[in-house]
């Protein structure tokens, strides 16, 4: 403030003039200033401020409403995901099932196979011995009767006359064959 008052000394020493305050505003002024302010604050708060406040009330409302969506976006979202995860659960337990049951299916399948292989094993073996068999019998009638017939001709031999008589031709043959069979089965129980 010393400054000022210097220059306003200073100034009104050369000119001459009584003291001006270079700073002072005067009285008309200042009130037709706030008149004028007034005037456009309150023009501006009729026109202009409810169009501000609206914008500024839409925008928060958008904003807010974009949060809101997001939220509902993110909720649905973590829905779908923990319904894709029980679908995946549920996917992969039917999947164990399924697995599960070709195992069962494969165990039984081989089973049955198995089964079916030895029932025929056994039936080939059955129809083999019993072509054997018949095939033994075959040919232990006819040694039976080749064995039969060199033993009447050798018993003939021995008697001297030929045995003609078939009936005692048998009798003699069986009862030939009967003791080779005795003979076998005694050698066979010595065993």
């Amino acid at each position: 403030m010393n400054t000022l008052n210097a220059l306003t000394h200073v100034v009104a020493a050369e000119g001459g003039e009584t003291e001006a305050n270079v700073l002072g505003i005067p009285f008309s002024e200042l009130i037709i200033g706030i008149i004028a302010f007034v005037v456009v604050f309150g023009l501006l708060a009729k026109l202009a401020l409810p169009g501000i406040k609206k914008a500024l009330d839409e925008r928060t409302a958008a904003i807010e409403g974009g949060i809101n969506r997001a939220e509902a976006a993110q909720a649905e979202a973590d829905a779908l995901k923990a319904q894709y995860q029980a679908q995946l659960a549920e996917a992969r337990t039917e999947a164990a099932a399924i697995r599960a049951q070709a195992q069962a299916d494969k165990t039984a399948i081989l089973e049955e196979a198995r089964r079916e292989a030895a029932e025929a094993a056994a039936g080939i073996r059955a129809r083999a011995e019993a072509t054997i068999e018949a095939e033994r019998a075959t040919t232990m009638a006819a040694l039976q009767r080749q064995v039969g017939d060199l033993a009447v001709q050798l018993a003939g031999k021995v008697v001297g006359e030929h045995l003609s008589d078939d009936e005692q031709a048998r009798a003699t043959v069986d009862r030939f064959l009967d003791d080779l069979e005795a003979q076998a089965a005694t050698t066979e129980m010595a065993r």
